[in-house]
């Protein structure tokens, strides 16, 4: 069982570094890459894309999950997101919540650096209390009709 944890984790800091080398960051200098395994075991990477208009850009976690629903999938399983640097490279607090439309409270969120794994969260730990589809849902669907 350790094993396999090893190899998904391995897999997941493989293909964000992979995602990672191929950022385009040019206003920043600091590429960010993310790969996360769908409800399926499938996995995907993305990237993050910086825009001279900076709002416009686009962060790693959400081209790893524009990729997911790209290819069919919904749920997120875990995630792992990597950067350079001496800190840590947490999702802001947009890709909190875009991770959250798409997992659980437990999903294992994993931030590395270039040396491997640095730590791991869950995401009901980075998002506490959070607001997410669930609660859009009606608790009475027929009560209007």
């Amino acid at each position: 069982m350790t094993d396999t944890i090893g190899a998904n984790l391995a897999a997941l800091f493989q293909a964000a570094a992979a995602a990672k080398s191929l950022a385009y960051a040019p206003y920043s200098n600091f590429p960010v890459g993310a790969a996360l395994r769908d409800e399926h075991g499938r996995l995907h990477a993305g990237c993050n894309v910086e825009n001279a208009a900076y709002p416009v850009g686009t962060c790693a976690e959400a081209s790893a999950i524009s990729a997911m629903i790209a290819a069919g999938g919904r749920a997120i399983a875990t995630i792992l997101i990597t950067g350079d640097g001496p800190i840590l490279v947490t999702p802001c607090g947009a890709c909190r919540q875009r991770i959250r439309e798409f997992a659980d409270p437990g999903t294992p969120i994993h931030i590395a650096g270039p040396e491997g794994i640095r730590r791991s969260f869950t995401l009901e730990a980075l998002l506490p209390d959070s607001f997410g589809p669930d609660n859009l849902r009606r608790k009475n669907p027929g009560a209007d009709a």
